[in-house]
C-alpha cells in the first residue's frame, strides 16, 4: 500500500478523533477499519467521556461497528489504523477479532507523558499480575464453572 493512503486512511482516523476530543467526547484517539479492498467499514473515536464508558475507545468502537457492518465476529483479512498504539485492552480485543495488520500513530510514551495510563496496566501485566493495589485477582469455584465449560465442549460449540 502507498504512503498516500496510510496518510489518506490516518487523516481520517485523526480527523474523527479531533471532532470527539473537541466535544469531550474522548481523548484524541482515532480508528479506522478497511477491508482487504480497502473499503472503509468504520471510522469512529475513542467516545469514553460521552458514553461513560471506559471500554469505549477507538479501537473498541472500530470493532464494533465494522463487525455490525458485516454481520460477523470475524475481522480476518482487515487492517486498523488508530491514532496511538493500542492499550492492552484494545490488543486483546484486536487479536480476538482476528485483525493481523494494525499501523497506529503515537507511540505508548507519547500518550503516558500527556497523563493516560496505559503504562501501569503493562506492568500489572508483566509482574504476574500480582499487584492487589491495581486488581486482586482470586479463583473461587472453578469446578462449578469447569461443569459449565465442560457442557459447551459437549454440545459442539463454536469456539472463536
Amino acid at each position: 500500500m502507498s504512503d498516500t493512503k496510510h496518510k489518506k486512511y490516518m487523516s481520517l482516523a485523526i480527523e474523527e478523533a479531533r471532532k470527539t476530543m473537541n466535544l469531550d467526547i474522548g481523548g484524541p484517539f482515532g480508528a479506522i477499519i478497511i477491508d482487504q479492498k480497502g473499503n472503509i467499514l468504520s471510522i469512529v473515536s475513542n467516545t469514553v467521556l460521552g458514553d461513560h464508558d471506559p471500554t469505549a475507545h477507538a479501537e473498541m468502537n472500530a470493532i464494533r461497528k465494522a463487525t455490525k457492518k458485516i454481520n460477523s465476529h470475524d475481522l480476518s483479512n482487515c487492517t486498523l489504523y488508530t491514532t496511538a498504539y493500542p492499550c492492552p485492552m484494545c490488543l486483546g480485543a484486536i487479536i480476538w477479532s482476528n485483525i493481523k495488520q494494525v499501523y497506529y500513530g503515537c507511540q505508548e510514551t507519547d500518550a503516558d507523558e500527556i497523563g493516560f495510563r496505559d503504562d501501569f496496566i503493562y506492568k500489572f501485566i508483566e509482574t504476574g499480575r500480582k499487584n492487589v493495589d491495581i486488581l486482586n485477582l482470586e479463583e473461587k469455584e472453578r469446578n462449578l464453572c469447569l461443569t459449565l465449560f465442560k457442557e459447551y465442549q459437549d454440545k459442539n460449540k463454536e469456539i472463536y
